[in-house]
């Protein structure tokens, strides 16, 4: 079962590799969206959930296994975040690298409550949330933008 944990809250391992585990972590949460694109939106938020629900609970058993909070190397976190990112974001390469480097940039600066979130909150809700949250902030600012864009361009 550990082995399981570690290879789920990890991102199939991706978070061992070197430098920046969060943004290979990030990267794992895209060809998981792809395949989530074929899901009906009911299925869809329903695997949303429950990889919430997984990530909380593998990012917790993780960090007790490895006795260290919130380890570098648990990367569910950020897959779950960039997920939320690119919730119903149209499924173009242009679309994906902004929703991305939208998510890297919230979740490393941590504006208001995503840093009171990787604050105050602990275990795997506490390791999860900020990313959460930073996801969300991706998901606005996505969002807000291909909304202005067609209104500032005269379309």
């Amino acid at each position: 079962m550990v082995r399981i944990i570690l290879f789920i809250a990890t991102g199939g391992y991706a978070g061992y590799l070197p430098k920046a585990p969060g943004t290979w972590g990030t990267l794992v949460a895209l060809p998981i969206n792809f395949l989530l694109l074929y899901l009906s939106p009911e299925q869809y938020y329903t695997a949303l959930a429950v990889i919430f629900f997984l990530a909380v609970y593998t990012a917790g058993s993780a960090e007790k296994i490895m006795d260290r909070k919130d380890p570098g190397s648990i990367v569910i976190d950020e897959i779950i975040g960039m997920l939320i990112a690119l919730i119903a974001v149209p499924a173009q390469p242009l679309y994906w690298a902004v929703a991305f480097l939208l998510f890297r940039f919230f979740d490393i600066i941590k504006p208001w409550p995503v840093s009171w979130a990787d604050r105050h909150l602990n275990g795997g809700l506490g390791i999860v949330m900020d990313d959460v949250l930073a996801g969300i902030y991706a998901w606005l600012a996505l969002h807000g933008a291909l909304l202005l864009l067609p209104m500032l361009s005269g379309g």
